[in-house]
């Protein structure tokens, strides 16, 4: 698809790394991640975590390691989904060998936390083994003590130094396949210290507002910083960090990459916020709409306006339109021109039968 200028988003230039068989940087789709909040070590439970995401559309998929018993756990998570595991690992080296021997596709760890050069480079030579790659996670909260007594307190130039430095110990090993973040809770901070981040490297980046909160702030702290970041074309791989269940940081991660048109699955709605021109309920009908759509993957734009002040302009430039009218009246547009009608109590049902319908006969799939 060809936009026009003020639309179009240069990506960074970056290496290209591979977590399982998803490919992440250089000309690999921005992919789509987020992490269990179950107990690692319940298989059953983090597996049907899994299997929700990747029914949501999730790439890359993290767990936990912080002890014996979550690493055990592993081989089973990953021979239990399609999707490729992240193992998260802290200052437990042996742990991250084991993930690695347990299929895990990428191991996110900070070498500089695992102690001696021997430690770094068991580790090392086990991803190499195993075909696993890597992400240096830096984060605002646990920064290293020396670089809070250099600087004072958090700041893009320490997160930066602490990201090249753990960077470093990978290269000095001969390890080259891994990506970086350099989260914070504070959206400025992470959005100054990542644009820092791809002028000094040419990693792929993973992006990140990290504890941002809950849905809502969660989700509009996530669209600022990492749809920022986005816009000029940062980011290979994105996670929304919400206190909620993680199936809604997989569609919320979606919906910030539609916005951006880098990525597109799913009905895109476009929607008035009402006023007392509507012709019917259009918030409850929006919502009704969403929650019966979620299913589909197929990328389509269907436009709900409650009036023809809006209406008729937004439906011609939607695969379904409908346009509020009176006297239960509202006109539904198909590929952009006017079809039919339909009367305010058969909006929904209408609505969901044409999409269903659409998708059928369409050819597009989700990327």
């Amino acid at each position: 698809m060809i936009f026009p200028a003020y639309r179009r988003i240069v990506r960074r230039k970056t290496r290209q790394i591979r977590v399982g068989s998803v490919l992440v940087g250089g000309d690999a789709p921005i992919t789509v991640q987020s992490m269990t909040n179950t107990l690692t070590a319940d298989v059953e439970a983090t597996l049907a975590q899994i299997h929700r995401m990747e029914a949501a559309g999730v790439d890359i998929v993290r767990v936990s390691c912080p002890d014996d018993e979550s690493t055990a756990a592993l081989p089973a998570i990953v021979r239990g989904c399609s999707v490729p595991i992240v193992a998260d690992i802290h200052f437990q080296y042996r742990h991250a060998i084991r993930a690695a021997e347990a299929g895990a596709a990428c191991l996110r760890i900070n070498p500089g936390n695992i102690g001696s050069a021997d430690r770094v480079r068991a580790v090392v030579q086990a991803a190499k083994d195993h075909g696993c790659s890597m992400r240096i996670g830096v984060n605002a909260g646990s920064l290293d003590k020396a670089l809070l007594e250099k600087y004072g307190e958090p700041c893009p130039e320490a997160m930066v130094e602490s990201a090249l430095m753990h960077a470093h110990l990978l290269e000095d090993n001969d390890f080259f396949d891994f990506k970086i973040s350099v989260k914070a809770s504070d959206v400025f901070l992470a959005m100054a210290s990542y644009e820092q981040l791809a002028e000094a490297c040419d990693y792929p980046l993973h992006l990140g507002v990290t504890e941002a909160g809950g849905l809502r702030t969660g989700t509009v702290k996530s669209a600022l910083g990492i749809g920022g970041l986005l816009r000029q074309g940062i980011g290979d791989t994105i996670r929304v960090s919400l206190s909620a269940d993680p199936v809604e940081e997989v569609r919320v991660g979606f919906d910030i990459l539609k916005s951006l048109d880098l990525r597109h699955r799913g009905v895109r709605i476009v929607a008035c916020p009402s006023c007392a021109r509507q012709g019917f309920d259009v918030p409850t009908v929006v919502a009704e709409l969403e929650r019966r759509l979620e299913h589909i993957t197929t990328p389509l734009t269907l436009s709900v306006l409650g009036c023809v002040v809006n209406g008729p302009g937004e439906a011609r430039s939607s695969d379904i339109g409908l346009t509020g009218g009176g006297k239960n009246t509202h006109k539904v547009f198909l590929a952009g021109v006017p079809d039919h009608t339909v009367g305010t109590d058969a909006i929904v049902d209408h609505l969901v039968e044409l999409v269903e319908k659409h998708v059928a006969g369409s050819t597009r799939k989700a990327d």
